[in-house]
Parts: C-alpha cells; sequence; structure tokens
C-alpha cells in the first residue's frame, strides 16, 4: 500500500538504451487513456503520443502477467525485463519508459499518475513521442500498463553499413569492397578480435559498439581518425547483443576496421 490508498498501486520505470508503428483497434479505456495522456502533454506544451502497437503488444503481455499475478511489478521471474521484451515484438527506441498501475478506471489511474513523481515524469517526457496501452480487467480491478518509448525508425545492416561508411569516407577514407571481416568481428562476443582480416590484410585499428544514433561516430573512432593516417576502412553490421547485466536494447551494433 502506499500514500493513493488501498485501491491504487502503482509503479514507474524508466530505461535509456537503441519506430515500429501500426494502426490496431483499441478498447475504449485503452483509447481514453491515451486521450488523457495527450491533453496533459498539450497543456504542458508537449507534443501528443502517438500509438505504437509493438509498444502495446508489450504491454498487453505484462499486463496479463499483472493480472494473474494479482500484484503489480516492473519485471515477475522468467520474464524478459522491459527493453526485451518491447524490443522482441517490434519496438525500436532510443528510449523505453513505463508506468503501471491496478486501479478501478483510465481516468483514476491517469490522475493519480499525474501525482506521482515518476509517473508524471514518464507521461509528460518531452522526449517521448510514441505510447502502447494495456487494460486488463481481472479480479474486480483494472491492471494497466502504458509503455512510452522516443522511437527510432528501423534500419536494414546494409542501411546502417551504408550509414557508417558515409561518415569514414567523408573523413578521407576508402571503404573495403568486402566487409566480411567487418561483419564477423562485429558479431563476435568479449574482448578478442580473433584473427580478423587473415595475416595479409590485418587492420591497424578495430572498435565495435551499439546504441540507436547513427549520426556520428564514437569519440573514441573520431580520436583514432584524427590522430592516425588510415586510408582505408570497412564497417559491418550485425544483430544487437546483451552483456552480463546488460539488456538487449534495440539499436544497432557495428564494427568498423581501420587499414
Amino acid at each position: 500500500m502506499n500514500a493513493f490508498g488501498a485501491k491504487w498501486i502503482f509503479g514507474v520505470l524508466v530505461v535509456f538504451c537503441a519506430f515500429s508503428f501500426a494502426s490496431s483497434a483499441q478498447e475504449p479505456d485503452e483509447r481514453q487513456l491515451v486521450d488523457l495522456t495527450n491533453e496533459a502533454r498539450a497543456e504542458g506544451g508537449a507534443k501528443p503520443v502517438v500509438w505504437d502497437q509493438a509498444l502495446a503488444d508489450a504491454a498487453r503481455a505484462h499486463a496479463i502477467l499483472m493480472s494473474r499475478e494479482a500484484e503489480i511489478s516492473h519485471r515477475y521471474i522468467g520474464e524478459l525485463d522491459l527493453p526485451e521484451r518491447a524490443a522482441k515484438v517490434g519496438a525500436h527506441f532510443s528510449t523505453i519508459a513505463e508506468n503501471i498501475a491496478m486501479g478501478t478506471t483510465p481516468g483514476q489511474v491517469h490522475g493519480a499518475w499525474m501525482q506521482s513523481k515518476g509517473h508524471h515524469d514518464n507521461l509528460m517526457n518531452a522526449n517521448v513521442d510514441h505510447i502502447g496501452v494495456a487494460i486488463v480487467r481481472a479480479r474486480g480491478a483494472l491492471f494497466v500498463v502504458a509503455d512510452f518509448s522516443q522511437a527510432v525508425n528501423a534500419k536494414t545492416p546494409a542501411e546502417v553499413e551504408a550509414a557508417v561508411g558515409k561518415m569514414l569516407t567523408d573523413k578521407g577514407l576508402s571503404l573495403m569492397s568486402d566487409a566480411s571481416a567487418a561483419r564477423r568481428y562485429c558479431a563476435l562476443e568479449g574482448k578478442s578480435g580473433g584473427d580478423i582480416g587473415g595475416k595479409e590484410m590485418k587492420p591497424r585499428f578495430m572498435m565495435r559498439w551499439q546504441n540507436s544514433d547513427l549520426s556520428k561516430l564514437p569519440p573514441q573512432l573520431e580520436q583514432q581518425l584524427a590522430g592516425a593516417q588510415f586510408k582505408q576502412g570497412s564497417v559491418g553490421a550485425c544483430e544487437v547483443q546483451g552483456g552480463a547485466g546488460a539488456p538487449v536494447f534495440s539499436g544497432y551494433r557495428v564494427a568498423v576496421l581501420l587499414y
């Protein structure tokens, strides 16, 4: 129980991690909660959030779990965490946040969220632009999940490689036509680069990273390009990986080899 009383239980979660939109029929209660959210955002000077079916699918799966457990939590034993479960159903984002509640009506849930700093900050965040809502009626209550995200466009590996490759050529490097070594290095786990490039074409510098921003190169790579004389580069893209204790977020994983 908390300050909102016995009828209300709330949770809030924000994750910064790396657009998926589809129209879908929404339940009236879900539509009402979205409308209330956008009314509040308009009053606060924030742009409206638009419906994201992938976020709604992730929210529904979690709301069903909450209704079965008869209590609310952002994660249950054996369940993926928020970034992983949203990415798994097709959401693409750089920021993702979640509000959860057990209450009686959408209006009451919204009103209580607006009075709770964490929930209010998620709902009014000027950086988020998409929303997915799920409301499950069970046990005489509403189990509510609202997922908010700052969406990013999904790019194919070829598009990722082209975007990073252009930044290298803009710095005067020529791109190698064979990107297989960079793709292999991208997909490797751990720190070792193995025998990337073979004996004849061994790169002088290798780097891989993952995030949702393809508008700029990582600072470490920028430093290498500014302080060394490289003539050629190779770019490889692969599936995003998660490390120990680090969720797989929705973004891009890239490797660059410099020669």
